[in-house]
């Protein structure tokens, strides 16, 4: 990977956080904004999960998931997630792919092919990846890291009303303890684990606007390079 120097006008923005934090749309926002690409890479984790189920293959046969994720073609243009020619944009949001992305993200090989072609799919700068390990693993030299966090309350009154996740409205106790389980899980796994990159700044979205944070981040992006954000 080029020296930090020598990519300068090739911006990476690293947006990592906990699930109802407000990756996503944080992350689309400000990728919208500046006309960067948007790469969310936990979409691969849940699409290979999905195609994963479909195809017969077990979370925990991590041979068989590496020959799967090297194999497949992914497209995640336009807010949209396709995996082998598969539009799964609907069908990988829900608490079953959130169990089921979690359990195959904890395996190493399948991690080290993801990051891989996270890296291959970034290099090329102007682009907002969000993940958990994108400013630790993916990029850790990404021009601009950002933490985004909240507090567990607000975390599961998001999830708990998002149709696009959910499919309706649920009941708030049970997403709260689905949340906290894939906190634990997320963070204690031996691979990547959730963590905040000692250089990302942290950005508390409890009871912020999205536009707020979204200015926030725009800022930070400023400071790095004024013409490299300008957009194309």
């Amino acid at each position: 990977m080029p020296a930090f120097s020598e990519r300068r006008l090739f911006v990476i923005i690293a947006i990592d956080g906990p699930s109802g934090a407000g990756k996503g749309t944080v992350a689309r926002t400000v990728a919208r904004a500046l006309q960067f690409r948007h790469i969310d890479t936990g979409a691969m984790y849940r699409a290979v999960a999905w195609l994963a189920h479909e195809r017969g293959i077990a979370y925990d046969d991590e041979p068989a998931l590496v020959a799967l994720a090297r194999e497949v073609a992914f497209d995640l243009e336009d807010g949209r997630v396709r995996i082998a020619g598969h539009d799964v944009s609907s069908a990988i949001r829900t608490s079953g792919m959130d169990l089921a992305s979690s359990t195959v993200a904890k395996l190493p090989e399948l991690r080290a092919v993801l990051v891989a072609r996270q890296q291959q799919m970034g290099e090329g700068g102007r682009v907002v990846m969000e993940g958990r390990d994108i400013g630790s693993v993916v990029f850790p030299d990404a021009d601009v890291k950002i933490f985004l966090d909240a507090s567990p309350e607000e975390r599961a009154k998001r999830r708990a009303a998002d149709p696009a996740h959910t499919g309706s409205a649920i009941d708030l106790v049970a997403v709260a303890r689905e949340i906290r389980a894939r906190d634990a899980r997320d963070s204690t796994r031996a691979a990547s684990p959730l963590r905040t990159a000692p250089d990302a700044v942290v950005i508390d979205t409890t009871g912020r606007s999205i536009d707020d944070v979204v200015q926030q981040v725009l800022g930070l992006a400023a400071q790095v390079s004024p013409t490299a954000i300008r957009p194309e």
